[in-house]
């Protein structure tokens, strides 16, 4: 029998740290399973959880949104997109659309999706018109658009894809002078397409302990059981705290998919920069389907520079976990989920959204506070 929350929360007080101990969980459903469930406030005091680079929504490149907002207001086009890319903020002049929400207010023809399904049923629905489904996400949104071009999607259907990898940036902050953690929680989900030895690397490399978590409390609990464990005996190795989802190489079908329909490339993270083979781009044989070959290009490189963050907005700091959501200096006192300045605000896997959802209020930019005092 498995141990029980509770049993996991008496096995974490009664370990002997010498020292406090800073846990990055990467992925955004974590966070919000930890926040939801008030983990922050039952784990001991010296054990800090900071989250991580693991909303799509809030590191995808301004330029790759505005593009799909000019694509809409100025072609023939339907625009499909997963629902919550729709409230990301770009950095235009305020008499101008901000998001694409507004751009379909403006006239354009934007329909929020699910999954990549419902993009092949509206283009095999529209067939005189051509359909740009914007695929933003990491590689368990990728992969099923990769799957989709794979089987054979319909001929007036185009990608806008602006795809990225979770573990380059992990990487990225591993290999800098203050990667700002002791451990790592690896995500479930990415884990289970990929296969979880795409984290070995955090052991082997840097010498951090690494644990792959679901998204239950029993799972997590167990997850920083396992990384301060490895702490204490100082033998760090990759732990897969999720067996009943995650296997062994990942999903083959999925990592297939990708492989056929996709190869790696450098990509921006909106905020962050550059990070080496870090995103998606689609491979010459499935050329026919991208949007990039086959529309105008409303690309503009001085948009890398005016696209960052809004001014004011902490959402890149927030990303790499060098300060909590609440320490952003616009958190709750003008970026709110209902009028969002920055993009960690807009998605259910914002860090900031899932602070201000789970009832953490109070802004302590600027203050000398403990941070455990949400979730």
């Amino acid at each position: 029998m498995q141990p029980t929350d509770r049993e996991w929360l008496q096995a974490l007080h009664e370990l002997k740290l010498d020292k406090p101990v800073r846990i990055m969980n990467v992925c955004g459903g974590h966070e919000r399973s930890i926040s939801m469930a008030g983990l922050r406030t039952a784990i001991p005091d010296n054990i800090e959880l900071v989250p991580g680079p693991g909303c799509p929504v809030c590191i995808c490149p301004e330029e790759d949104v505005y593009e799909a907002m000019q694509l809409a207001l100025n072609e023939d086009i339907i625009l499909v997109a997963f629902g919550d890319m729709l409230r990301v903020p770009v950095n235009v002049p305020k008499r101008e659309p901000r998001s694409l929400e507004q751009a379909k207010a403006a006239g354009a023809d934007i329909r929020p999706i699910a999954s990549p399904g419902e993009a092949v049923r509206i283009a095999t629905a529209n067939p005189d018109r051509k359909v740009v489904f914007f695929a933003a996400g990491f590689e368990t949104t990728t992969a099923p658009v990769a799957a989709m071009l794979a089987e054979g999607a319909p001929d007036n259907l185009l990608v806008l894809l602006s795809g990225r990898l979770t573990w380059p940036a992990v990487a990225m902050l591993l290999e800098s002078e203050t990667p700002g953690f002791d451990a790592l929680i690896a995500p479930g989900h990415v884990s289970t397409v990929m296969g979880p030895e795409e984290w070995e690397f955090v052991a082997e490399k840097h010498g951090l302990p690494c644990a792959v978590a679901g998204f239950r409390a029993d799972t997590l609990l167990a997850a920083m059981y396992s990384v301060l464990r490895q702490l204490q005996e100082k033998k760090p190795f990759l732990d897969n705290c999720y067996p009943e989802v995650v296997r062994p190489g990942g999903n083959p079908e999925a990592r297939a998919a990708l492989e056929k329909t996709m190869r790696v490339v450098d990509a921006n993270w909106r905020g962050v920069g550059t990070i080496p083979n870090s995103g998606y781009e689609l491979r010459d044989g499935y050329a026919a389907h991208d949007a990039r070959k086959h529309l105008p290009s409303y690309a503009d490189d001085l948009r890398k520079r005016a696209g960052e963050m809004p001014p004011g907005c902490d959402c890149a700091r927030v990303v790499l976990g060098k300060i909590y959501p609440n320490e952003c200096r616009l958190y709750g006192v003008a970026c709110t989920p209902r009028k969002p300045i920055g993009p960690c605000m807009v998605s259910d896997e914002g860090a900031c959204r899932i602070w201000w959802s789970s009832g953490y209020r109070d802004n302590v930019s600027g203050e000398s506070q403990g941070r455990k005092a949400v979730g």
